[in-house]
């Protein structure tokens, strides 16, 4: 699917790449019957070379292991105003003030 960071290719594109792989002895196009013989890599690589990247699949952020509870919260635009002015970590700096307010 196009994106703006990964646009589809026009037909000038394609044409370029058409050439490079006619040019190209050893890559050719898939032929159906190619792509009717084909295999997912989970059962055509050596079961060690898949344990070597099976970290690398892993997506999004790691667990953390102090997990925060998310909250519906209303308070007053200055005080929000005064944390956000202090810049980047400014929820992580009312988490603190609100842990030392209350003993932890």
């Amino acid at each position: 699917m196009p994106t703006a960071r990964n646009p589809r290719p026009t037909l000038a594109d394609d044409a370029t790449i058409d050439a490079g792989i006619a040019a190209d002895p050893d890559a050719r196009e898939w032929t159906d019957q190619d792509m009717a013989q084909a295999r997912p890599a989970t059962e055509a690589l050596p079961a060690a070379l898949l344990a070597a990247f099976d970290g690398a699949r892993k997506r999004g952020r790691p667990v953390a292991t102090n997990t925060k509870v998310k909250v519906m919260l209303r308070i007053d635009p200055d005080v929000v105003d005064a944390y956000r002015k202090t810049g980047p970590g400014w929820q992580t700096c009312m988490n603190d003030a609100l842990r030392k307010a209350v003993g932890l």
